[in-house]
């Protein structure tokens, strides 16, 4: 298992960044929107079908704040906020072996750097999200997922499992993460996802909520 993500995650991830960097602006800008539209569609249909047959509807959606190189889904948590009526939270990294805390987010909400550089919001601790998006630099077609190598995810999923509030978890890669030719295995404490949007469509197909 030479890309390994325990004995070899450095190289993996310098090559997934590379792969990344190397897509042509146009594309990029297209398929972040593709991204965002797929998105919106799928919830705005499971929503429609979960309100017909009386289940009840994710209200509660913990997004992250893309940065230059993954695709942009800043539009999309406008539109969520301000058109859908959704409580939109990003994270915010407390401490370096604590889960993220997600913090509730509106536009032209106060925001600060956060550790890495990243925006991050600073008002009330949001609710348990009943959909959770997350940044993803490789994966496979299993939901195994390969982030930025900090382990914040990994441990913020397993604590939602924990808590016992149900909760589906999406991550948003660009189709070039794909690591169906590498020799990629997951480490004993990673969590998998539920599903996984790709700029090419769902490389882990949508899930079905209710």
């Amino acid at each position: 298992m030479t890309d390994s993500l325990h004995n070899n995650a450095t190289p993996l991830r310098a090559r997934l960044k590379q792969r990344r960097a190397s897509q042509d602006p146009v594309e990029r800008k297209r398929g972040a929107l593709l991204i965002r539209g797929r998105l919106y569609t799928w919830l705005a249909t499971t929503r429609t079908r979960l309100r017909e047959t009386g289940k009840p509807e994710p209200r509660t959606i913990a997004a992250f704040w893309s940065t230059e190189d993954e695709p942009a889904l800043q539009p999309l948590l406008q539109q969520w906020v301000e058109e859908e009526g959704y409580r939109v939270s990003l994270p915010v990294v407390t401490a370096p072996d604590a889960p993220l805390q997600f913090r509730l987010w509106v536009p032209d909400a106060p925001m600060q750097p956060g550790s890495y550089g990243i925006q991050e919001p600073v008002g009330e601790l949001a609710p348990p999200p009943d959909i959770v998006l997350v940044p993803t630099l490789g994966y496979t077609r299993r939901g195994d997922r390969v982030g930025y190598g900090k382990g914040y995810y990994d441990r913020t999923l397993a604590a939602l499992k924990s808590s016992g509030h149900p909760f589906t978890s999406i991550g948003i890669a660009w189709a070039s993460g794909d690591l169906s030719e590498d020799d990629y295995a997951p480490a004993p404490h990673d969590v998998p996802l539920d599903a996984i949007l790709t700029d090419k469509g769902w490389a882990v197909p949508a899930p079905v909520l209710g």
